[in-house]
């Protein structure tokens, strides 16, 4: 299965992006096998974590179901260096057209950073697979509801930053269709218990939107 096919798959079913910024390969393990038991099968490592490439080939060679890669990618060299050590995602905090670039040019799923339509189309035309709205604290609901209706048809986007169990249903509302979760899921020295616990009710928090 191709990345882009596992990201669709597992996309579709849950679209939570754990994003677990400061974590090391000595975590890793446990902290992925808490997330993929809640469900959440997309996994971000930020390459500002301490080892983030050991950590991410690690958590690609135990959850080949998952989908993992990096985040905080700045560089086509970085691009490369996630792919050499297993991953197959690559998440931009900014637009960086040859970022994206190569990130398709290797077969991987990217998710570039982006605020306004001028950075969204850009991401678009260089291949992006979904647009990260980001930082989400900045914009709103109303602001990405905005941005949907002039974006093509079936454009992915994501809030990150500060998303949260209780408002969750309100971007859903206004068309998001995932997000990225950082510190409210996951921060250093976190128990993988608990970061179970709370990817369970970050779940249930999304499954209500659903039904709602």
């Amino acid at each position: 299965m191709s990345p882009i096919e596992k990201f669709a798959g597992n996309f579709k079913t849950l679209p939570l992006v754990a994003i677990l910024r400061g974590l090391t390969p000595e975590e890793a393990p446990a902290v992925g096998e808490a997330l993929v038991g809640a469900g959440i099968l997309l996994l971000e490592v930020p390459l500002n974590s301490p080892r983030p490439l050991e950590s991410i080939g690690l958590l690609a060679a135990k959850y080949p179901q998952a989908l993992v890669g990096a985040g905080t990618v700045l560089t086509p060299a970085q691009v490369r260096e996630v792919h050499a050590a297993g991953g197959e995602l690559i998440v931009s905090p900014n637009f960086n057209a040859e970022v994206i670039q190569e990130a398709v040019k290797l077969g991987m799923v990217c998710l570039p950073g982006i605020f306004t339509p001028t950075e969204a189309f850009g991401a678009l035309a260089a291949g992006a697979h979904g647009l990260k709205l980001f930082p989400a604290e900045m914009a709103s609901p109303g602001a990405a509801k905005a941005l949907l209706a002039v974006l093509p048809r079936g454009t992915l986007l994501l809030p990150v930053g500060g998303v949260t169990p209780g408002n969750m249903a309100s971007w859903k509302a206004a068309g998001a269709h995932g997000f990225g979760i950082g510190s409210a899921l996951y921060k250093p020295g976190k128990s993988a218990a608990a970061v179970g616990q709370d990817a369970s009710e970050f779940v249930a928090a999304y499954a209500g939107t659903i039904s709602a």
